[in-house]
């Protein structure tokens, strides 16, 4: 009945099942874990009337012109740019830290030399990561480097990894710049917006066509089973090809151990103001167990007499218990990672692509993209 099975109805699901239906008229069975599309992204109006992203904010902007257009077929777009502010010392102050920030935290004087040093060693726009900064020669760009690293950095990266900055790899700390200007925008690419409708919307029109069978609420391993290398689909045997986005280590039953992830507890709040901050999210770097606040207002404009929050408690991933959010990069992690790629790629009707199969971070728009190749690869 099905020429390709899909295991997650995620992004990266959702447009390889879109694209085998609608371009190659494939039958698609596509499965799911949870009782709704989307992943991560999924989001639903709450109580108050607010669209509200339930695994916490998702912000869609990119510089790759495909992926936009591809996924404005099935969205119409509400243009947002987002802004992300730092309590720090009980003020919120922009970041990325930027010559704006830098004003408003020190002295007038000293705020002005500060950003000549920057100017001198860097180029107008650049981003520059906070430990790169550590290393300079300039006294004044050091004492910059180590106020940033101790106000924002530190204390925020031990809360959200559960680890000190040095056990980190360098793709973490690089997401954490400097940025020579004043532009107050969190992202700096070219199409910045969320969909009119939601993330769910936009994935459920992905996935009206006919070809494509969605069965929710289903561990794959109560429909898909293996007798050495055959595939089987509820007990009969299937020819076709395997999409797989979920864990990697799951697929395995864990034969090698488990991946390391960090996770997070979301705690909603309903607040009885029109607004609560400023700004659609504000990072608590020090003296908080949470992370980051966000109003959903701030992102999807309501009329509503009360708004809603989110608090962002980050913990240790414990399978069944929560959820996989971030891959944990460290040696250990690595070499596990590498022995279930090596056992799955002996597989040559299964293909893993995202974030979880293949064990590292996407943004939405390089899930989208590498789906969009991934279906050009299969398809040649």
């Amino acid at each position: 009945m099905f020429d390709v099975i899909i295991i997650g109805a995620g992004l990266s699901g959702a447009v390889l099942a879109e694209r085998f239906a609608s371009q190659q008229n494939k039958k698609i069975l596509l499965i799911e874990r949870r009782r709704h599309v989307a992943g991560n992204c999924y989001d639903e109006v709450d109580e108050n009337g607010i669209l509200i992203h339930k695994y916490g904010p998702h912000l869609f902007h990119t510089d790759f012109e495909d992926v936009w257009k591809y996924l404005s077929q099935f969205t119409e777009w509400d243009v947002y740019q987002h802004r992300v502010c730092a309590m720090i010392d009980g003020q919120p102050v922009p970041i990325p830290f930027n010559f704006n920030t830098i004003q408003k935290v020190f002295p007038k004087n000293l705020a002005d030399r500060l950003e000549n040093a920057l100017l001198q060693s860097f180029d107008y726009g650049q981003k520059v990561p906070i430990l790169e900064l550590k290393k300079s020669a300039d006294e004044d760009l050091r004492f910059l480097a180590d106020y940033v690293y101790e106000k924002v950095f530190l204390h925020y990266t031990e809360k959200q990894w559960g680890q000190t900055p040095d056990q980190i790899a360098g793709a973490v700390t690089a997401r954490v710049p400097i940025y020579i200007g004043r532009d107050d925008r969190y992202f700096n690419d070219r199409f910045q917006a969320v969909p009119k409708k939601g993330y769910t919307a936009l994935v459920k029109n992905m996935l009206t066509h006919k070809n494509i069978k969605l069965l929710l609420n289903t561990d794959f391993h109560e429909a898909v089973g293996f007798h050495g290398r055959e595939m089987y689909l509820f007990g009969q045997k299937f020819m076709g090809r395997i999409i797989y986005t979920g864990q990697l280590d799951e697929f395995f039953r864990n034969k090698f151990g488990s991946l390391p992830y960090r996770s997070l507890e979301m705690k909603f709040e309903t607040v009885d103001a029109e607004h609560f901050q400023e700004s659609a999210t504000v990072n608590y770097p020090n003296n908080y167990d949470f992370t980051r606040i966000t109003e959903f207002k701030n992102i999807h404009p309501t009329k509503s007499p009360r708004t809603t929050i989110l608090r962002e408690y980050p913990q240790n991933y414990v399978a069944g218990i929560n959820l996989p959010y971030y891959p944990v990069f460290n040696d250990e992690a690595k070499e596990a990672y590498e022995k279930y790629s090596a056992e799955i790629a002996k597989y040559a009707r299964i293909k893993p692509v995202g974030r979880l199969a293949e064990y590292r971070y996407y943004d939405m728009d390089d899930v989208v993209k590498r789906a969009l190749e991934v279906y050009s690869e299969m398809s040649s």
